[in-house]
């Protein structure tokens, strides 16, 4: 699991703990209250640093995986850039700042499932959950690089499943609506435009929280998805309709 330290991606986890399985929580930044928060509940977990932009560093987490608990069945990747991202007009974007969220959002989609790719291979079962973005299918403006990198994920999602699906792994992406989880509590005042105007067009009039996106995960890994690959799953409360 990408991307787990915090936010959404520590909610998976945690999920996923509650339903035995054994957990990698990854991340570039400190994994440890992530971990302690599953083992007090009694789930099996390790931390892992993990720079997703470094295919290195993507084979270092799975290997440290096969070590700990013998096998990969699952990969979630959630790791992104999205929260430290400062809206502009895509004229005042550099190329510094379109490659640096591309090399996390799309570069570490791709590292860490070729990452996994040889262990779910060579156990020919597999489940690889790409997470993309409802934006991608509505545009927001001033996120032009996050939005054609989630894009992109989508596309990823699509290709890869019809590559891997004779090896008995599926892929499949969930897209989330604006979560409100951790790095995003903590920039409410730029946010709360953008808040406003998910709230008024969806048609389940609440805030979304991370835990609104456990129950496709769940689906997702599980074995009543089996027969299903190549699809993402819009979870936003009736935001984008299609």
């Amino acid at each position: 699991m990408t991307g787990a330290a915090q936010g959404i991606g520590a909610a998976y986890a945690a999920a996923l703990a509650a339903e035995g399985a054994e957990v990698v929580v990854a991340d570039i930044v400190d994994t440890q209250r992530a971990v302690d928060t599953i083992r007090k509940a009694g789930g099996k977990v390790i931390g892992v640093h993990c720079d997703v932009a470094s295919a290195k560093s993507c084979d270092e987490m799975a290997a440290s995986a096969i070590r700990t608990f013998g096998k990969i069945d699952i990969l979630v990747n959630n790791a992104a850039l999205f929260a430290s991202i400062r809206r502009k007009p895509f004229e005042d974007l550099s190329v510094e700042e379109w490659d640096q969220v591309m090399a996390v959002n799309v570069r570490g989609t791709f590292n860490a499932a070729k990452a996994v790719f040889p262990e779910m291979k060579k156990n020919k079962r597999g489940k690889i959950i790409n997470v993309s973005s409802a934006t991608v299918f509505s545009g927001t403006p001033g996120m032009l690089h996050y939005v054609t990198s989630k894009g992109a994920v989508v596309a990823l999602t699509r290709s890869l499943a019809r590559e891997v699906a004779t090896h008995g792994i599926t892929v499949n992406g969930i897209a989330p609506g604006l979560t409100m989880s951790d790095g995003l509590l903590n920039q409410r005042d730029v946010l709360e435009p953008f808040a406003k105007v998910a709230m008024a067009s969806r048609a389940i009039k609440r805030e979304q929280i991370p835990d609104d996106l456990v129950g496709t995960l769940l689906y997702l890994v599980s074995s009543d998805s089996d027969f299903m690959t190549g699809q993402t799953i819009t979870v936003d409360g009736g935001y984008v309709m299609r």
